[in-house]
């Protein structure tokens, strides 16, 4: 995934954005060369029998349009995160400060109440060490 948002040589801002221009024009114009000949203008139709077409073919060029636009953004996309210095402070998401768990206000608490643990001797038991640590200093140095 590192390899796929920070690829070793991602092309260039400016050849993405001239592609993107012209793959745009290049829609607009195959857009309106299908789309001229249908309407009533140059044929011989009326408007409420052309519109369906007309319709489909608009919906189906601004489909094509987002489409290469989000392609092109996914292009950019190591250009954008190459322009990042690091983590903002904006990036962390804290919760709120009302609903923090450690909030000592009763009522406005959610999680349930702390309950106090009693010791008992029994509990604890006897330790298991039998003889003293030995210490980190050779023996044989003062």
């Amino acid at each position: 995934m590192r390899q796929f948002l920070f690829p070793r040589r991602p092309m260039s801002r400016g050849v993405l954005l001239f592609f993107h221009l012209l793959l745009q024009m290049g829609l607009l114009v195959a857009a309106a060369l299908w789309l001229l000949p249908r309407t009533p203008w140059f044929a011989a139709t009326d408007w409420y029998l052309a519109w369906p077409e007309l319709a489909a073919g608009a919906g189906l060029w601004l489909a094509a349009a987002f489409t290469l636009r989000l392609l092109v953004e996914l292009c950019l996309l190591p250009h954008h995160l190459a322009a990042r210095a690091g983590f903002a402070p904006g990036d962390v998401v804290t919760r709120s400060f009302e609903r923090r768990p450690a909030v000592h206000d009763a009522q406005a608490a959610w999680t349930s109440e702390a309950r106090s643990v009693e010791i008992e001797p029994s509990v604890l038991g006897s330790a298991r060490v039998t003889r003293p640590a030995e210490s980190l200093k050779p023996q044989g140095s003062i």
